[in-house]
């Protein structure tokens, strides 16, 4: 059995479109180009063919990964009703070294930490949920103690 993954409604409905493209448009257009290569002939030396089927065989592997991914996924609320309090799909504004710093709580598969958006289970999130605005969270990280000033807390 497959585990329940978190999602915030934004990252399930993300997973759901490239869901309805990759099954509808791209499965088409990989399904055209494949047709085209075999009108060039002999299939045995043909680039273009051999090349259409990778992409076909990519394109169903990751069909299945989402079907897997929104069969098992929790889409949660976990946003308190309390404003000033951190949960998942909170944008929190945080002082960390003397810098100000964005983050959004979101699950653990749509976490980008490149996009500021890290997960609920990562170290910096597990201290961050449930925290309020104005108190400072402490988080150990492989460099060290952090120290994090909650400035203020976005719902979505």
């Amino acid at each position: 059995m497959a585990e329940i993954m978190k999602y915030t409604r934004e990252g399930f409905a993300k997973l759901k479109e490239e869901y309805e493209f990759r099954s509808k448009e791209e499965r088409e257009r990989i399904k055209l180009a494949i047709a085209e290569a075999r009108s060039f002939g002999d299939l045995s030396e043909n680039a273009e063919y051999d090349e259409a089927r990778n992409e076909q065989a990519k394109n169903e592997a990751r069909i299945k990964e989402l079907e897997e991914l929104i069969q098992h996924a929790e889409v949660v609320d976990d946003i308190p009703h309390d404003s000033e309090t951190i949960g998942l799909g909170s944008t929190v504004k945080v002082e960390k070294n003397g810098q100000t710093v964005e983050y959004k709580i979101v699950g653990s598969n749509e976490a980008d930490p490149f996009m500021n958006m890290i997960s609920d289970m990562s170290p910096v999130g597990k201290s961050l949920v449930g925290a309020k605005k104005g108190s400072t969270v402490v988080v150990e990280t492989p460099k060290g103690a952090v120290s994090m000033k909650i400035l203020d807390v976005y719902k979505a």
